[in-house]
C-alpha cells in the first residue's frame, strides 16, 4: 500500500516540474448541486490532466540504462499526452500506444510533443502491443499499475487536503484506479474523516467488476470515455480501492457528457467526460449523505476538443 511518506517524497521530487493546481470553492456548482462544492482543478495541470504527476515521478525515478532504452506507455489519451510531453522535457525517448478511438486531439498532441505514436484497433490490442514492446527492451511507464505512478497521482490528494476547506466527501473518477488510489491514500492520512467515492461510466466498469468479483477481472468496453477504459484494473489499484474507498458509483455516458456542459455553464471550466461524470456521481453522494454534505471534486482533465463534445452532446440530444 502507498503511504503518506511515499506521496510526500514524490511531491518534493516533482515540484519543479508540475503545477500546484488551484483548489477553489465553486459558487456555481454549489448552487447547482445544493451543497457546498470545492473543485481541485487538475485540468489546469501541465498537459491538461493529473497524469503529468505520475508520468514525471516515474521518469525521474529511471536509471540511466532505463532512460537510454526509452519508455513506452499505453493510453486512452491523457497518460500518453503526459508521457510524451514530460519525456521530451526530460530528454527521454517515448513511444505511446493508443487506440484509434482515442480523442483525435490527444493523438495529435502526443505526436507533436515528440513521441512515436502507435495506433491499435482497441484498448485490448493496445495493452497487448505495449507488453510486446516492453519485452523488446523499452521501459514500461504503466498508467496505474506502478507504486511510483500512484504516489505521483497521490500528490493531488495531498494538495487537496492542504488547500481545501472543510469536506465530508470527495469524488474521484476511476479508469485504472491510479488517481483514486493515490488520492484516497493521501486523504486517509491527512483527513481521515473524509469519505472518498469513485465513479465509472457504463461500459468502463473495471473497478466495479473487480469489487464484485473480489479481484481484477477483464471487462468488455463500450463507453465513449476512452480515458476511463482499461480492460481491467490491477491488484495494486484494487487493493487500495477496496480498502480506502467508500463505494464506486456508475453513471451513463450521457450523464458524463451532460456533466461537461454543466461544468462549462456553472463552474466556467472546460472538462472532458472523465471529469464530467463527477457531477451525476456527486448528486448520488449528496442524496445518500443528506444535509451537511460538503463535496470535493477532483476535476481530472480537460483534453476534449470542442467538436468532439458538441458531437457527443448532439448525439445524446443535450443541445
Amino acid at each position: 500500500m502507498i503511504g503518506i511518506s511515499d506521496i510526500e517524497a514524490t511531491a518534493r521530487l516533482i515540484a519543479g516540474h508540475v503545477v500546484r493546481t488551484p483548489t477553489v470553492p465553486s459558487p456555481g456548482l454549489t448552487a447547482l448541486l445544493g451543497a457546498p462544492v470545492t473543485a481541485k482543478l487538475e485540468l489546469l495541470q501541465r498537459t491538461g490532466s493529473f497524469k503529468a504527476r505520475g508520468a514525471t515521478a516515474k521518469l525521474l525515478s529511471l536509471s540511466e540504462e532505463e532512460r537510454a532504452a526509452g519508455v513506452v506507455a499505453v493510453s486512452g489519451g491523457n497518460h500518453g499526452i503526459a508521457l510524451a510531453v514530460m519525456a521530451t522535457a526530460l530528454d527521454v525517448k517515448a513511444t505511446v500506444v493508443m487506440p484509434r478511438t482515442a480523442p483525435a486531439r490527444s493523438i495529435e498532441i502526443a505526436a507533436e510533443a515528440g513521441a512515436s505514436v502507435r495506433l491499435t484497433d482497441g484498448m485490448d490490442s493496445a495493452f497487448a502491443l505495449v507488453t510486446r514492446l516492453r519485452d523488446e527492451g523499452l521501459t514500461l511507464v504503466h498508467p496505474f499499475d506502478d507504486p511510483v505512478v500512484i504516489a505521483g497521482q497521490g500528490t493531488v490528494g495531498l494538495e487537496l487536503a492542504e488547500d481545501a476547506g472543510e469536506l465530508t466527501d470527495v469524488v474521484v473518477s476511476i479508469g485504472g484506479g491510479g488517481l483514486i488510489a493515490g488520492v484516497a491514500a493521501a486523504l486517509r492520512a491527512r483527513r481521515p474523516g473524509v469519505r472518498v467515492w469513485g465513479v465509472e461510466t457504463e461500459g468502463a466498469e473495471s473497478m466495479s467488476a473487480a469489487l464484485a468479483a473480489g479481484g481484477p477481472v477483464p471487462v468488455p468496453l463500450s463507453s465513449l470515455v476512452t480515458t476511463l477504459s482499461p480492460p481491467a484494473v490491477t491488484r495494486l489499484t484494487y487493493d487500495h480501492v477496496s480498502a480506502l474507498v467508500e463505494e464506486v458509483l456508475v453513471v451513463t455516458d450521457r450523464d458524463a457528457v451532460r456533466g461537461c456542459l454543466e461544468l462549462a455553464d456553472h463552474a466556467k471550466v472546460w472538462a472532458e467526460p472523465a471529469a464530467g461524470c463527477l457531477l451525476p456521481a456527486a448528486r448520488q453522494v449528496i442524496a445518500r449523505v443528506g444535509e451537511g454534505a460538503r463535496i470535493g471534486l477532483v476535476v481530472c482533465g480537460g483534453n476534449t476538443a470542442p467538436g468532439e463534445l458538441i458531437r457527443w452532446a448532439d448525439g445524446f440530444s443535450l443541445l
